[in-house]
C-alpha cells in the first residue's frame, strides 16, 4: 500500500473513532457535516486537476502529430511526456484514484512512456516513421475522448447531480474484497466511466508497455518444460531448504510469467513464494517475519546473499547497489560476462541482518533476460568515452556496462562513476559503439546506503 493510500485510511480510522467516542451528537453531526464538506472540496479540486491535465495531454498530442522538423518532433514529444507526467500526478492526489481509475491510470502511464521513446530516439538520429505518427494520432484521438468523459463527470461533481462515494463505504468494499482474494474495486462513481474507457491503439516500440513484449518468452525458461503444482512445491522446499507439506498453495497466477504461489509458516512469520509453471523456477520470495536486532555487518549480509545465490545457481553474479532498512539488507546483484556487467540480468536478495537468514528474493529481470550473449567489441575506447563526461565531473572508476533500454533491447556502455562539484556521486553511460551519452542516473547515498535514479 502506498503512502497515499495509508493516509487516505488514517483519516478513515481517525474519523471512525471520533465518532464511537463523541458523546455529543449534535456537535459531532456539525463536525462531520464539516469534514465532509472539506473532503468533498478536495476530492472535487483533485478531480478538476486531472481534467485539465487530461485535456492538455490531449491537445498536446495534437501538436506532435503534425510536427514534421525531426528537432520539433522531438521537443513536442518531450512537452507531451511533461503533460502526461502532470495528469499521472493530478490522478494521484485524488483519493483512491489509481484503484477507481485503473485504465486511466495505465493509459498515461503509457502515453508518457511511448512519446518519451520517440523524443530520445528522434535525439539519436532514428527517424520516426508513418506508423508512429498513426499512433500519435491514435493516441490523440483516446487523449481527446477521455478528456471529454473526464470533463462531464467534472461538470456532475459540482453541479451536485453526482458526489463521490463516502470513504466509509469505499474502506470497507476494500477490506472485504481483501479478505475474500478478489479484485479490488474502490467506488462506484467513476465504474460507468472505465466501461466507456476509448479504446487504446497498441504500441510498438522499445519500451515496456510495447504490445510485442506481451508475449515475450523469458530467455531462462525457453525449451524448459511446464511443471505441476506438486514439482512446483518440491522446488520451492528445495530452494529454501525446507520440508515441502509445510507449503500451501495459494494462488496460480498467469500474466507474463505464469506461477504457482505457496504459502508457509516460519520463524513466526509468513513466507510467500512463487515458482514458475514454465521450468519451476523461483521467481520471488517474500518473507513477513519480524526482524530484531543486527548482529550482522553489512559485509557479512553481503557475504551469506553471494552465498546464498551461488549455491542455488546462480553463477558469476556480481553485486552493484544496496540499501539497509530496519536490519533488512536490500542487494541488487547482475550478471557479468567476459568482464561486462549486465544489467538486466538482475537479482535482488535481501538478507535479515539478525540472523543472515534470505527474507527476499526477487529474479524477474534475471529470467527474462539471461542467457549467453555475443558481445560486440566497444568500437569506443574507454579514454575516447571519457571525453563525453562534462567537465564538472571527476571521473573516479569505469566499466563495461551492458544496460536496458525499458523495452527488448539491451545497450553496450562505457559506466563512468564520477563525483560532482558537491561531493555526490554521478552515473554517466556513453555508447560502446556511438560515444554518445546513453543514461545518465543519480545516486543517492546515506547511513542506510545506496539509492539509483
Amino acid at each position: 500500500m502506498n503512502q497515499k493510500k495509508r493516509k487516505v485510511l488514517g483519516i478513515i480510522f481517525l474519523a471512525a473513532a471520533f465518532a464511537v467516542t463523541t458523546g455529543f451528537a449534535i456537535q459531532g453531526h456539525v463536525r462531520a457535516a464539516r469534514y465532509r464538506h472539506l473532503l468533498d472540496n478536495g476530492y472535487q479540486h483533485a478531480f478538476a486537476e486531472l481534467a485539465t491535465a487530461a485535456g492538455e495531454l490531449d491537445v498536446s498530442l495534437q501538436k506532435v502529430t503534425y510536427a514534421t522538423s525531426p528537432t520539433l518532433f522531438s521537443v513536442l514529444c518531450a512537452q507531451t511526456y511533461a503533460k502526461a507526467m502532470a495528469a499521472q500526478a493530478a490522478l494521484g492526489e485524488l483519493p483512491y484514484g489509481n484503484i477507481e481509475l485503473e485504465q486511466t491510470a495505465s493509459f498515461l502511464a503509457k502515453t508518457g512512456d511511448y512519446v518519451l521513446a520517440l523524443a530520445s530516439g528522434v535525439e539519436g538520429g532514428q527517424v520516426y516513421s508513418q506508423e508512429h505518427r498513426e499512433t500519435l494520432q491514435a493516441l490523440s484521438q483516446s487523449a481527446s475522448q477521455l478528456a471529454q468523459l473526464l470533463q462531464g463527470l467534472q461538470s456532475d461533481l459540482e453541479g451536485g447531480t453526482l458526489e463521490p462515494e463516502e470513504l466509509a463505504q469505499v474502506q470497507a468494499r476494500l477490506a472485504a474484497a481483501g479478505q475474500e482474494g478478489e479484485q479490488v474495486e474502490a467506488g462506484s462513481a467513476f465504474q460507468d466511466m472505465e466501461a466507456d474507457f476509448p479504446e487504446v491503439p497498441s504500441l510498438i516500440y522499445d519500451g515496456p508497455f510495447s504490445e510485442h513484449l506481451s508475449n515475450r518468452t523469458p530467455r531462462m525458461l525457453e525449451g524448459l518444460p511446464q511443471v505441476d503444482e506438486a514439482t512446483a512445491k518440491e522446488a520451492a522446499a528445495s530452494f529454501l531448504g525446507l520440508r515441502s507439506d509445510i507449503f500451501t498453495l495459494t494462488s496460480t497466477g498467469e500474466g507474463a510469467l505464469p506461477a504457482y504461489g505457496f504459502t508457509a509458516l516460519v520463524d513466526g512469520g509468513e513466507l510467500y513464494i512463487e515458482v514458475t509453471k514454465q521450468g519451476g523456477q523461483v521467481l520471488q520470495l517474500l518473507s513477513s517475519r519480524r526482524v530484531g536486532e543486527p548482529t550482522l555487518t553489512r559485509k557479512e549480509g553481503y557475504e551469506a546473499a553471494a552465498e546464498f545465490l551461488a549455491s542455488r545457481g546462480f553463477q558469476d553474479m556480481d553485486p552493484s547497489y544496496a540499501i539497509d532498512q530496519g536490519g533488512l539488507l536490500t542487494i541488487h546483484f547482475a550478471a557479468r560476462q567476459d568482464g561486462v556487467y549486465c544489467y538486466p540480468d538482475l537479482v535482488k536478495v535481501q538478507v535479515a541482518l539478525d540472523t543472515g537468514d534470505v527474507v527476499g528474493f526477487e529474479a524477474h529481470g534475471y529470467l527474462m533476460n539471461h542467457g549467453s550473449r555475443e558481445l560486440a567489441a566497444p568500437a569506443v575506447s574507454a579514454d575516447e568515452a571519457a571525453g563525453q563526461v562534462g567537465d564538472s565531473l571527476t571521473i573516479l572508476s569505469s566499466q563495461l556496462a551492458l544496460i536496458p533500454t525499458g523495452g527488448e533491447y539491451e545497450v553496450l556502455c562505457h559506466e563512468f562513476k564520477c563525483q560532482n562539484e558537491s561531493g555526490g556521486h554521478v552515473l554517466v553511460y556513453v555508447n560502446a559503439q556511438t560515444g554518445q551519452q546513453q543514461k545518465i542516473l543519480l545516486l543517492l547515498e546515506d547511513e542506510s546506503g545506496t539509492l539509483v535514479i
